[in-house]
């Protein structure tokens, strides 16, 4: 049996999946157009490689329906991992090569214990941190621009 993680991870990824689910998947007071996944089963690449993060986003335009399948193979848009001290080095090095390689574009790396949400996206094939935020303000951070997130909520307690 393995670890299971954390209250403060499971949090993290229950609030900031309800923060996004409304208005990029129902369009509620947002654009709409993604589908998003909690913790779904990933094989990709010919191996292939199987990974499951915390949350996965699909624009709705390559994922016009759930398919009734175990796991994807097809690499999301974006990908949240939620950082704990026993899965941090696999998400900030094994997972990130194998995101960057099937063509994620987008990253967010939460970290509960610390506060701070940093935004990657891959830019000329690598990762670049283009925004990191501390503490518990609204932020816009890309892909998902078009609302204020409120990073307090991640943090609750």
């Amino acid at each position: 049996m393995t670890a299971r993680p954390r209250v403060t991870h499971c949090n993290a990824a229950g609030e900031l999946h309800a923060e996004l689910r409304a208005p990029f998947r129902l369009g509620r007071g947002g654009p709409g157009g993604w589908v998003f996944l909690i913790e779904p089963e990933l094989q990709l690449g010919a191996r292939p490689d199987i990974i499951d993060p915390d949350i996965a986003g699909w624009r709705r335009e390559r994922m016009p329906q759930l398919p009734d399948v175990p796991a994807l193979t097809l690499a999301p848009n974006w990908v949240c991992e939620v950082l704990s001290e026993s899965t941090e080095s696999v998400d900030r090095g094994r997972k990130m090569r194998i995101y960057r390689r099937e063509g994620v574009q987008h990253l967010w790396l939460v970290d509960p214990r610390d506060r701070v949400l940093e935004v990657w996206r891959v830019v000329d094939g690598r990762w670049r941190e283009v925004d990191t935020f501390e503490g518990e303000g609204r932020v816009r951070a890309e892909p998902f621009e078009a609302i204020e997130l409120d990073l307090a909520l991640l943090w609750a307690r």
